[in-house]
């Protein structure tokens, strides 16, 4: 694997900091919201079918690269009053929504979802079941975390009706564990994968990380080959994010050092060779899935989609979030849940919900919204579709944008078409800043608000 001279010019021409693009506008430009009740519209009047988010936030120690909303205890104990509370924001939410409207999705994460014990895990599902009806094709899905995986908890899951889980795996190498504060010998990642599939579950993805500390090439090959022996349905291979100004615990990797940003490209690259080579799909900035997974039907289908949980099928799905930090979104925008337990159980101590921060979209959100959707998930943009679709002259509202690609196109990172234009396979690793180029937000000097894109 080597990187060329002209790769290094690209990589310090590209790699500046930039949403992910889970969400847009991206979370960051979320405002306070004294009355939610503006951001409820979709949902009281809205007929889309729901999906259902819970933030379980728990975990029992703090993996140093995390930068996800957690609560670190080895108080178990403390998921009874959680599901307490979250009894109390079900009980309020579904004042809120019409008899009738059905869920198609259910998704846990957190924190590690398995911190809850078996018999908490049923508790939940049964607070669930008391408010939701699923279509009988409902997806249902959970992250686990090997380390505390338990057949118990498995088997809690898979009664509730759970098929599809992902864990965290990161980096094979024990040294990288170490400066990660995460150990997880390979006999964990085996057990836990021979568990799910003999309670049914039917698709299985693990996640790895590269831009780690002590990562190389060579260490980094030989976790991929350990881990393509559980022979998982998918892969989700993220770009470590350091953001130390926002989860200070990532400071305690610098020590370390982290990978320079060619040695990260050299890590991707080395991904998309050897799992392609293994039979598996390049989907999208970080998805990789086997041929016969609906990630790859849909894709091909153009009709994939991108969320605040990655990649999905399920499109015009009403997002409801639950529990601290979760986001929902509707057709009206975006709203986000306090982020401290003591907040969140004061609020609905009052009989509210605990909504602080939100965003409602405006119809020039939603245009750019969906492009930049299309082009993530299609890794193409079809100029006359798009213009046919919101009944614009799309090459006239979008000059400027235009403008702005022909720099990538010059670098071999697009292609034009006749019907607009093409991501190439270089260009897959600056789909970031391809996105960017559609993102009427996006300040000039960004340090300090995204990770870098590369």
């Amino acid at each position: 694997m080597q990187i060329t001279a002209e790769d290094l010019e690209l990589i310090e021409k590209y790699n500046r900091p930039g949403p992910r693009y889970t969400s847009y506008p991206p979370a960051n430009h979320f405002r306070d919201y004294a009355n939610p009740a503006p951001l409820l519209g979709s949902v009281e009047e809205g007929d889309a079918p729901l999906s259902l988010y819970f933030h379980l936030p728990f975990c029992e120690t703090l993996c140093w690269f995390c930068g996800c909303h957690t609560i670190t205890t080895l108080d178990h104990d403390r998921g009874h009053e959680y599901l307490d509370l979250l009894e109390q924001e079900l009980e309020l939410f579904a004042r809120h929504v019409p008899a009738g409207r059905k869920a198609a999705q259910l998704h846990f994460g957190g924190g590690t979802p398995n911190f809850f014990r078996p018999e908490q895990i049923d508790r939940l599902a049964a607070l669930i079941d008391r408010h939701f009806t699923f279509l009988d094709d409902a997806e249902k899905s959970v992250e686990l975390d090997p380390r505390r995986l338990t057949k118990e908890h498995v088997q809690a899951f898979a009664r509730m009706g759970i098929t599809r889980a992902s864990f965290g795996v990161q980096d094979c190498n024990e040294e990288v564990q170490k400066a990660i504060h995460r150990i997880q010998p390979q006999s964990m990642n085996i057990e836990a994968m021979q568990t799910l599939r003999e309670n049914g579950f039917e698709s299985v993805n693990l996640d790895l990380i590269y831009g780690l500390p002590k990562q190389s090439p060579e260490s980094f090959s030989e976790t991929l080959e350990q881990v393509l022996t559980l022979k998982p349905d998918r892969f989700a291979i993220f770009n470590y994010a350091h953001v130390p100004w926002m989860k200070p615990a990532q400071k305690l990797l610098e020590r370390h050092g982290l990978p320079s940003a060619e040695t990260k490209m050299e890590l991707l690259r080395l991904c998309i060779e050897r799992l392609t080579a293994e039979g598996y799909v390049y989907i999208g900035m970080d998805h990789f899935a086997l041929p016969t997974d609906e990630l790859v039907h849909a894709q091909r289908e153009q009709t994939l989609q991108r969320n605040f949980q990655g990649y999905s099928t399920r499109a015009g799905v009403e997002i409801c979030g639950f529990g601290i930090s979760s986001i929902s979104q509707g057709a009206v925008g975006f709203r986000q849940n306090v982020k401290d337990l003591e907040t969140y159980r004061a609020r609905l101590a009052k009989g509210e919900l605990p909504i602080t921060k939100g965003y409602e979209f405006t119809e020039e959100d939603k245009l750019r919204g969906d492009i930049i959707m299309r082009l993530m998930c299609d890794l193409s943009l079809d100029f006359g579709a798009m213009g046919e679709k919101w009944e614009i002259d799309f090459r006239e509202h979008f000059a400027a944008a235009i403008e702005q690609l022909h720099e990538p196109a010059a670098d071999g990172l697009i292609v034009w078409t006749d019907r607009g234009f093409a991501v190439t396979e270089r260009g897959r690793l600056f789909v970031r800043n391809l996105a960017m180029c559609f993102d009427a937000y996006l300040e000039p000097a960004t340090e300090g608000r995204y990770s870098k894109t590369v």
